[in-house]
This record gives structure tokens, C-alpha cells and sequence, in this order.
């Protein structure tokens, strides 16, 4: 079964070595303005383009926690996550490569492990996690691991 598409999954219906891939999105100058004045990170490798040049990327970056973001509302997009998320449990995250203004990224998701805690009326699902830009290059990676609710009983 593959979960393209699908809304709302419940725990049980997470299968190990499924994957989804998730919808486009561009990077804009806009996105790393905002993230800036939000976050209150104006280091000058995302803000000044005089000074990024001087550095080894040669240009200005984004904030590599705006790529994680953006990472995580594109896996909400997904539609499979919608309404059965009962907490983002824990993230491990590597930033591999740059992402550029222009980049444009998408998530590649698959479930590498499910653990239920009937206790609690969920479980936990952990997802191998890539963040990959135009040319299929990996730029962020890691694992996220959600609490997802049981299917209600009949």
C-alpha cells in the first residue's frame, strides 16, 4: 500500500519500508527575510549577500532550521499525518548541503519503525526523513519520530 494521498493514517496503518514523497516547494528570498525577523537570526551568511560571497557557499544560504521547517509543514501537506498527530515526539536532523535562494525542495519519507503504546492509545512511528532539492541532491536528513493515535474501536 503506498500512502500517497491517504489522510489521516492511524498507527496501525504504518507500515515499515513504505515511503511517501511530498509536494514541491521554492525557496525565496521572502522565506529567509521572514524566517530571519521571526526567529530573530539575522546572521549575516543568510542576510548580507556581500558578505556570503566572501564564504564558501559563494552566495547566501538559508537557515538551516527554515529548511527544517518548510521539511516538516511539506510532510503535514501530505495529507497522511492530518488529524491523527498527537505529538512530535523527537527529530535528529544533519544539514548535508546548502539550499539556496531558487532551490526547490521536497521531503521523501519512510516509516522505519512503529512502537505501540497501547497505554496511551497511540504510537510511535519513526520516519527516515530527506530533504532533497531539484537536482535529487540530499541537503537535510535525519529521523522524526511521531505519536500517532490508534484507530478508534468500533
Amino acid at each position: 500500500m503506498a500512502l500517497k494521498n491517504l489522510h489521516g493514517l492511524y498507527f496501525e496503518e504504518f507500515v515499515i519500508g513504505e515511503n511517501i514523497a511530498s509536494a514541491t516547494r521554492t525557496i525565496t528570498e521572502t522565506d529567509i527575510v521572514a524566517f530571519a525577523a521571526f526567529s530573530g537570526d539575522y546572521n549575516e551568511l543568510h542576510t548580507s549577500e556581500p558578505y556570503a560571497a566572501k564564504t564558501p557557499f559563494g552566495k547566501r544560504i538559508a537557515h538551516g532550521l527554515l529548511g527544517l521547517s518548510i521539511a516538516s509543514g511539506l510532510a503535514f501537506q501530505m495529507g497522511f499525518l492530518i488529524g491523527t498527530v498527537d505529538a512530535f515526539r523527537s527529530v535528529e536532523w544533519e544539514f548535508t548541503a546548502p539550499i539556496y535562494i531558487g532551490d526547490t525542495i521536497h521531503v521523501v519519507a519512510e516509516v522505519i519503525e512503529t512502537k505501540p503504546f497501547p497505554r496511551l492509545g497511540n504510537g510511535r512511528v519513526t520516519f527516515k526523513v530527506s530533504v532533497q532539492n531539484q537536482n535529487g541532491q540530499v541537503v537535510q536528513r535525519g529521523s522524526w519520530s511521531l505519536l500517532i493515535r490508534n484507530k478508534p474501536k468500533a
